[in-house]
């Protein structure tokens, strides 16, 4: 099969591909976006039913496009999709979708992307988009493969429902953990318990109609002493001590934390939860043997069903692992606007987790990556796609 030529190709059509794209397109360049999944926006149409943004509608606008006030402050999990199939739409985007890439390879003049049904294209930039919660993760504790019980990733869980009057153990304290514990407690979960290895912080989504994400864009360049210094103060004031509930303040600072990637539980019901014995603390998972689940402090519980809330993979090495663009985490160690002198022409986004809204930074990431191509287009005399 001949190859296609084309000005750019964004893989992943999710909220960081999409806006890439638009934003390329508003500089006259007109992208191809592929993605395996048969619809824009997939991972999200597979989350959890009662999820909504942590970050305000006002605060999360993909370039070019508006999310419609109808979807209220927070947007909900299907507005979300919504919305960004109306962004698909409204900007005309050429999108493939329901084909895989299988490989991507440097060229003498960019990059040549083969995909599952034995197409081949080229282009001079690749913009890789296929997002930061690709592929789950679950810890391979000992014993897994001897529990009586169920083991279900948190990107299986849809709604408490199916769990009423059911004893379930949550595994992972980040926002979706906390967010299905509530979920659990509030669909009538028999007993709820949530099992905490690294301590979170814990902030409101919104004081006094100021978003905790307002807070993150203001102190995200700050040193992060001082921003762990000023977060110390800012907690004390909107969270209670929960360590008579098992879960003291953790002794890392709120930003040095977030840093390393563990961003702060937006609160939408976990603190109340554990406050009142709803949702239980224990120790962390170290092991499982027949129906009981092992506890880090040595105690063991039965509960019937374990979810687990411990992440996701970026699944990066199988395409890229050979061209020198990864860091020991298997993330882009550019993202943006930013080159990557072993790779010219491939540029990455939605790989960080950041502490001032994910919506917002692939917004920012899109634009620089439409400039820094344009420039280079500009200068090597390439004409844009019509």
């Amino acid at each position: 099969m001949e190859p296609t030529s084309v000005p750019v190709v964004v893989i992943g059509a999710g909220p960081g591909g999409l806006a890439v794209a638009a934003s390329l397109k508003s500089h006259g360049i007109r992208p191809l976006v592929i993605d395996r999944a048969p619809h824009v926006g997939h991972t999200w149409r597979g989350h959890y039913d009662r999820l909504h943004l942590h970050t305000p509608r006002e605060l999360s606008h993909l370039p070019g496009h508006r999310i419609p006030k109808r979807f209220g402050r927070w947007i909900a999990r299907d507005d979300v999709v919504a919305y960004l199939e109306e962004y698909a739409g409204a900007h005309e985007l050429d999108l493939r979708l329901g084909v895989a890439v299988e490989t991507l390879t440097r060229t003498g003049e960019g990059w040549q992307v083969a995909l599952a049904d034995g197409a081949i294209l080229t282009a001079p930039h690749v913009v890789v988009a296929t997002g930061y919660n690709n592929t789950p993760v679950a810890p391979d504790w000992p014993g897994v493969d001897t529990f009586t019980g169920k083991v279900v990733h948190a990107a299986k869980y849809r709604t408490g429902a199916v769990y009423a009057g059911r004893d379930v153990l949550v595994v992972g304290p980040g926002n979706t953990g906390a967010e299905i514990a509530v979920d659990l407690v509030e669909q009538g979960a028999g007993r709820v318990r949530l099992a905490v290895r690294t301590l979170p912080h814990i902030l409101r989504r919104s004081t006094l109609g100021w978003p905790a994400q307002g807070t993150g864009i203001l102190i995200r360049r700050l040193p992060p002493k001082l921003v762990d210094a000023v977060a110390h103060h800012l907690e004390k004031f909107e969270t209670p001590d929960l360590s008579a509930q098992g879960l003291p303040k953790p002794d890392t600072g709120l930003y040095s934390q977030a840093l390393r990637g563990r961003i702060p539980i937006q609160d939408v019901g976990i603190v109340d939860a554990i406050k009142s014995g709803r949702v239980e603390v224990v120790k962390a998972v170290v092991g499982m043997e027949g129906a009981d689940v092992v506890l880090a402090d040595g105690s063991r519980i039965t509960p019937e069903v374990v979810i687990v809330a411990t992440g996701y993979s970026q699944a990066l090495e199988p395409l890229l692992g050979d061209l020198g663009v990864l860091g020991p985490d298997g993330r882009p160690t550019t993202h943006g606007g930013q080159a990557n002198p072993a790779a010219p022409g491939l540029w990455f986004t939605g790989f960080t987790n950041p502490i001032s809204g994910m919506f917002r930074e692939l917004a920012l990431d899109a634009r620089k990556i439409a400039r820094a191509i344009a420039r280079q287009g500009s200068r090597e005399g390439e004409r844009p796609a019509p």
